[in-house]
């Protein structure tokens, strides 16, 4: 863990999704309030996004909304607001359920998981340093994993520009060679956020909104999109049922969270 930094030089939001109920986790409790090494795994993000100079959160809340509030409040930031996502519409639709805190922002926002608790607030420094020398609409924080199955890779042109995000299911034979991935960690110019959220559409198999739209949408729109590998490995551990929270907890108390 890092000593808190002074807030970057643009006023910076950092959007936590925790909507979800986490249907895989066999927990009445909201995911992102179960527990680990001893604290909500929500916690550690917050921390995350606190020590790397993000003075205001939004947290997205929608399963068991009044619960995750409660949990969040008695912390006692007093940076913490609240969108809520009462319909589960894909992670698109819950960032466009903060417009509100958004608007008249023209500074940065960060959009990340509430269940990753192993987000750590050097790489979102890194991400912001990196944004604020090269002022992209976005920019993606990404992974160079050696065994990428089953995550979007981040494909690039001949020149090394960022063109698209492609799942693993609708990847090519080349594109699956491709070991640079999509770790949802978003840094946005709050303005190209707005508009590609009003310009998002669930014309897709699930009737969702997906945030990884956006970057399609921008580099589109020929508005400038950056992805940089600077995210380490213990950053790609998700939290989806009982094993990866078991798998997860050893690993922080292994690099002494506890």
């Amino acid at each position: 863990m890092t000593d808190p930094v002074p807030a970057p030089a643009q006023t910076a939001v950092a959007v936590i999704l925790a909507a979800g109920k986490g249907t895989r986790m066999n927990s009445d409790l909201p995911k992102v309030l179960c527990p680990v090494v001893g604290r909500p795994m929500i916690h550690f993000v917050l921390d995350a996004a606190s020590e790397a100079g993000f003075s205001k959160k939004v947290v997205v809340i929608g399963y068991e909304k009044q619960a995750v509030r409660d949990a969040l409040n008695a912390r006692g930031d007093g940076d913490i607001v609240f969108a809520e996502q009462n319909e589960q519409l894909g992670t698109g639709h819950a960032v466009q359920m903060c417009r509100e805190h958004l608007a008249g922002h023209d500074g940065l926002t960060l959009v990340i998981a509430g269940d990753s608790p192993l987000i750590q607030a050097d790489s979102l420094q890194k991400l912001v340093a990196h944004f604020e020398n090269t002022q992209p609409a976005l920019l993606l924080g990404t992974l160079k994993k050696d065994d990428p199955t089953g995550l979007g890779r981040i494909v690039r042109n001949s020149e090394g520009q960022f063109t698209w995000i492609v799942e693993h299911k609708d990847a090519t034979p080349e594109q699956l060679e491709i070991n640079e991935v999509n770790m949802s960690t978003y840094l946005f110019a709050t303005p190209d956020l707005i508009w590609a959220l009003e310009h998002l559409s669930n014309d897709n198999a699930q009737g969702e909104y997906y945030l990884t739209d956006c970057a399609r949408l921008l580099y589109e729109a020929g508005r400038p999109v950056e992805a940089l590998p600077v995210l380490k490995d213990c950053e790609s551990l998700s939290i989806n049922n009982p094993a990866e929270l078991q798998l997860v907890d050893q690993t922080m108390r292994a690099m002494g969270y506890a």
